[in-house]
């Protein structure tokens, strides 16, 4: 049985896979641009009041797509998983667990719980993950 445990933010994922006898790390970044957006405020006039909406469209479209491959490349990881533990600050796991719900229903089905946690070492992450397991 294959229980996985995955803490992830928007920088990266850490993946602990743990089996009866073997327990493995992999890490997933997820090469989201963050970019600085500038707002209509300021003391410069600007010609077109559309242009930074459009400007911010774009790149909300760009962001959500690279999320969207962030997911994914998430989702193939773990697709032989038999058992899942979402965890991460923020709101992101619930986001992964929407998409899951969405589009990786085989993978919903396995998933245990979703918490909210701290930045961790890679040390704590792996504890988190096989204390978890072992209480269930």
């Amino acid at each position: 049985m294959k229980k996985v445990g995955i803490w992830l933010d928007s920088k990266n994922a850490h993946v602990i896979s743990l089996t009866e006898d073997q327990e493995t790390i992999h890490t997933i970044n997820s090469n989201i641009e963050f970019f600085n957006r500038t707002g209509t405020g300021g003391t410069r006039s600007k010609w077109g009041g559309n242009q930074d909406v459009t400007h911010e469209k774009n790149y909300l479209e760009k962001e959500n797509a690279q999320f969207k491959n962030y997911f994914k490349h998430i989702a193939e990881t773990i697709l032989d998983s038999d058992e899942l533990l979402l965890f991460g600050p923020a709101d992101i796991n619930e986001k992964l667990k929407k998409v899951l719900a969405q589009h990786y229903k085989s993978l919903f089905g396995k998933l245990k719980a979703v918490k909210k946690a701290d930045s961790m070492t890679l040390n704590q992450i792996k504890a988190y993950v096989k204390d978890f397991f072992r209480q269930e």
